[in-house]
C-alpha cells in the first residue's frame, strides 16, 4: 500500500520482543529514491545513537493499530553497530551494519529497472556483485524530513515546494512526492514520480523536474484521501503519457533468476 511519510511518523515499532519506539524519519538513495533505513525514536532507551531500520527487517504496515512489525528483537538492535546521533551514515558503519544482521549489502542490489522502480525483492539470488570497477556504493542518503520544503522547479519556472512523500511499503521506495503549488494555483497539491526528476541540487535545496508548468497545472489534483487509488494513478500517468511504475515492477518479480 502507498503511505504519506508524515502519516508513518509517529507509528509504534513493534519487535519481536515487544515495542522499541515511534518512526522518526526515513532515509532514501537519492538516485532511486528506494528507503534505506527507517530511523527510530526509541525515548530513553538507546540514547545518543540512531537506530536505524533496514527495509530488510520491517514487517506489515498496520493502519488500525498505527503500528509497523520490525523482524527483530530489542537485543539484536541493541547490540547492532552503533552510529552516534550527530554522525553521517558511513560506508563502513553500512557494511558492519549489513553484516551484523547477515543481510546482502544496499550495494548489491543491482541496478533498479529505472529512477524510482527498483524492487529489493526477498530472492537472494536475484542479487549480484559489483562489476569490477563499478561504483558500488552511494553516500548520499537523504532524509524525508530535511528534502520537505525544496523548492520544485518545472522545466520552465518553479511551481511550488515539496510538502511530503509517498511511499509503497511493498518495495519500500517513494513513489511520488507530493508538491504544494499554493503560491502559484491556490489550494492546489499535485503528485510528481521520482521518474519525472531531472535532477536534484541540494545545495540550492531544489528539484528539477522535467515537465512543463501547463501540465503539471492541468494535472489531475491530489486530496488528502485516506488511500490513493490505482484508478487516480492510472489517470496521473495518462496525463503525462508516462508508463506507470507497476509495469516495470511486475515485469522485474516476474524475472527468472539467472543460474551461474
Amino acid at each position: 500500500m502507498l503511505y504519506k511519510a508524515k502519516t508513518l511518523a509517529g507509528y509504534k515499532l513493534e519487535a519481536l520482543s515487544g515495542e522499541i519506539g515511534k518512526v522518526k524519519d526515513f532515509y532514501f538513495n537519492d538516485q532511486d529514491w528506494m528507503i534505506r533505513y527507517l530511523v527510530a525514536d526509541t525515548g530513553s532507551w538507546l540514547t545518543g545513537r540512531q537506530v536505524l531500520i533496514s527495509p530488510h527487517a520491517l514487517g506489515a504496515v498496520s493502519e488500525e493499530k498505527q503500528n509497523i512489525a520490525v523482524k527483530l528483537t530489542k537485543e539484536q538492535i541493541e547490540d547492532s553497530p552503533s552510529l552516534d546521533s550527530d554522525r553521517p551514515v558511513s560506508q563502513q558503519f553500512e557494511r558492519a551494519y549489513y553484516g551484523y544482521y547477515g543481510w546482502p549489502s544496499p550495494y548489491m542490489w543491482g541496478p533498479s529497472p529505472g529512477i524510482g522502480n527498483p524492487y529489493m525483492g526477498s530472492d537472494l539470488s536475484k542479487w549480484r556483485e559489483p562489476a569490477k570497477g563499478e561504483r558500488h556504493w552511494d553516500p548520499h542518503l537523504r532524509s524525508t524530513r530535511d528534502v520537505s520544503g525544496h523548492h520544485v522547479q518545472a522545466s520552465d519556472g518553479e511551481i511550488g515546494h515539496v510538502d511530503d512523500f509517498i511511499i509503497d511499503d511493498d518495495s519500500w521506495t517513494i513513489r511520488y512526492l507530493i508538491v504544494d503549488t499554493r503560491n502559484r494555483w491556490p489550494g492546489k497539491k499535485v503528485l510528481v514520480s521520482p521518474q519525472w526528476i531531472e535532477r536534484v541540487s541540494w545545495s540550492e535545496l531544489k528539484v528539477f523536474v522535467n515537465l512543463p508548468r501547463e501540465a503539471i497545472r492541468q494535472s489531475p489534483e491530489y486530496t488528502e484521501k485516506p488511500q490513493l487509488t490505482r484508478d487516480y494513478e492510472v489517470g496521473l500517468h495518462r496525463h503525462y503519457n508516462r508508463q506507470g511504475y507497476w509495469v516495470a515492477d511486475s515485469a522485474a518479480k516476474s524475472t527468472p533468476a539467472e543460474v551461474g
